[in-house]
C-alpha cells in the first residue's frame, strides 16, 4: 500500500489557502522572519542594510542599492546585495536589519511562487504589494527590538502598462510613490538629488544615470551608505524592470556607468 501523505491537512476554518506565509505560520512559526526576537532590545550590533532608490522612467522603473551594510560603527560587509528580483516582473529592495531583510524576500519570492502554484495565476502589482506590506506587519515584533526592515517594492503593472513603485513604514502601511522613493540612513539625500534631476519620460540610460548619482549623492553625505569603490571595484546593483521583465544591469556595465561619471560632473570635469 502506498505510503500516507505527509502533507498537513486543514479544517475548513483554518486553511491558509493561497498563502505560504500563513501556512508556514500554522505548520512552522519558528521559521518566519523575526520569530526568534526575545524581548528587548538587540544585545548586540546587528548588521543594515542602508540606501536604496527605486525610479520610474518612460517604459517601466528602475531599482538600485549601495553595496555597505554597518554594524554600529563599523562596516559589516561591503558587498551585500539589496535589490532582489520578487518575480519575473517585480523587484524588492532592503534596506534595515540585513539578516531579517534577506529572510524576508525569500519567504516573499516563496508567496509569490506559492500564490500562483495554488491559484493558477498570478498575483496583480498591487496584490503582490499587499502581501509583502503583509510580511513587513508580522515582523513588527522584531522591529520593536531593533531589527526593522523597511523595503521598497516596486514593478512593471502588465494590466496599466508602466511602472509602479511602493514604500512601506515598519508597521506595514503600504505608500504608492508617483514617481520615485528612497529607503535607508542616505535616503534624504538620494531623494534630494533625483527631485532635481528627474522628468516625466526619461530613458531607461538617463534613469540610470540618476539613480547611480543619487547613490553617489548619499554616500558624500552619509557614513553608512557605501560609495564607489575603485580600489576593490564594488559599486551598486542596479536592475530595470520593464515589458520585458526584471533584468539586473551586468556588473562591468554598472563600473563603466559609475566610472564615467566619476571622471565627469562628479569629480568638477566635463561632461563624457
Amino acid at each position: 500500500m502506498p505510503e500516507p501523505s505527509s502533507l498537513p491537512l486543514f479544517a475548513p476554518h483554518t486553511d491558509p489557502g493561497p498563502s505560504f506565509s500563513e501556512l508556514l505560520r500554522q505548520v512552522s512559526p519558528h521559521q518566519l522572519p523575526g520569530a526568534g526576537a526575545a524581548a528587548g532590545t538587540a544585545p548586540f550590533e546587528v548588521p543594515h542594510g542602508t540606501t536604496v532608490v527605486a525610479i520610474r522612467y518612460a517604459d517601466g522603473v528602475v531599482m538600485a542599492g549601495d553595496r555597505r551594510a554597518t554594524a554600529g560603527y563599523s562596516i559589516a560587509n561591503r558587498r551585500i546585495d539589496k535589490v532582489f528580483a520578487a518575480d519575473d516582473f517585480s523587484g524588492v529592495a532592503i534596506a534595515g536589519a540585513a539578516g531579517p531583510a534577506i529572510e524576508m524576500v525569500k519567504l516573499f519570492q516563496t508567496q509569490l511562487e506559492h500564490y500562483e502554484k495554488v491559484q493558477g495565476e498570478v498575483l496583480s502589482l498591487e496584490g503582490k504589494a499587499n502581501q509583502l506590506g503583509m510580511m513587513v506587519r508580522g515582523n513588527l515584533p522584531a522591529a520593536m527590538q531593533g531589527l526593522a526592515v523597511v523595503p521598497l517594492f516596486a514593478g512593471y503593472d502588465q494590466h496599466r502598462q508602466r511602472g509602479r513603485v511602493f514604500s512601506y513604514d515598519i508597521t506595514g502601511g503600504r505608500y504608492e510613490e508617483q514617481d520615485y522613493q528612497g529607503q535607508g540612513s542616505g535616503s534624504v539625500h538620494a531623494r534630494n538629488w533625483i527631485k532635481a534631476n528627474w522628468s516625466e519620460g526619461m530613458s531607461l540610460d538617463d534613469t540610470i544615470a540618476v539613480a547611480i548619482r543619487a547613490l553617489f549623492a548619499a554616500a558624500d553625505e552619509d557614513v553608512a551608505t557605501g560609495g564607489p569603490d575603485l580600489v576593490r571595484g564594488i559599486f551598486p546593483l542596479v536592475a530595470a524592470i520593464d515589458a520585458d521583465g526584471f533584468r539586473a544591469l551586468d556588473e562591468a556595465d554598472v563600473e563603466a556607468r559609475s566610472r564615467a561619471l566619476l571622471d565627469g560632473r562628479e569629480r568638477g570635469g566635463a561632461e563624457q
